[in-house]
């Protein structure tokens, strides 16, 4: 008799702690949700004012292609800039010039270029 109390006494505070339990979870998810929201749109605005300036890149021309060219730095990494039109200076450079390329937004060795060329000069 004992026995069988203690067992539903147990499976009862069991039962209770798994109810309890879901249901703060989800409340607590819903916090860090709407916290992760506001932190993301930080970030996005801070990167809409950020994409704005201009910025600059000296390297070496790799490639150059009809709607692309890749630079890279003293450090050997490539980045990607991608264009609609030929920004200023492009024609009077070629593969193996160094170069300094402005522009706005952001730049990375694995995401796509998020900005706009401003110009592609020949450094010295």
């Amino acid at each position: 008799m004992k026995k069988k109390l203690i067992t539903i006494v147990i499976g009862a505070m069991l039962c209770a702690g798994l109810f309890a339990g879901c249901g703060q979870s989800d409340t607590k998810q819903d916090k860090v949700a709407g916290t992760e929201s506001a932190k993301q749109a930080e970030t996005r605005d801070e990167g809409d004012k950020g994409s704005q300036e201009e910025k600059e890149l000296t390297g070496t021309i790799d490639d150059i292609k009809d709607f692309m060219f890749v630079v890279s730095d003293d450090k050997d990494t490539p980045y990607s800039f991608t264009f609609d039109e030929k920004p200023d200076g492009l024609e009077s450079v070629a593969s193996g010039d160094k170069v300094t390329v402005k522009y706005t937004g952001t730049i990375s060795e694995v995401d796509p270029f998020d900005g706009k060329i401003i110009s592609v000069e020949k450094a010295e």
